[in-house]
């Protein structure tokens, strides 16, 4: 299954990302944006799970239900 994402980006990264498609390093740009995603979403990984931790933590000091 897949999500079809339209963005914006910068011109210079998208010809940054088209000249590595030109010289073979990905196989086209939805690639390179795929594998950016991928590594940015698992290096702030676990910062997020350390904010989500804090926020209960927080709740559970001084939260009311």
């Amino acid at each position: 299954m897949t999500t079809l994402i339209q963005t914006e980006i910068p011109d210079h990264l998208a010809r940054q990302a088209q000249s590595m498609v030109e010289r073979g390093w990905a196989t086209d740009v939805n690639a390179i944006v795929i594998e950016s995603l991928r590594r940015y979403l698992e290096s702030h990984q676990e910062a997020l799970t350390e904010s989500l931790i804090r926020d209960d933590v927080d709740w559970g000091l001084h939260g009311t239900d």
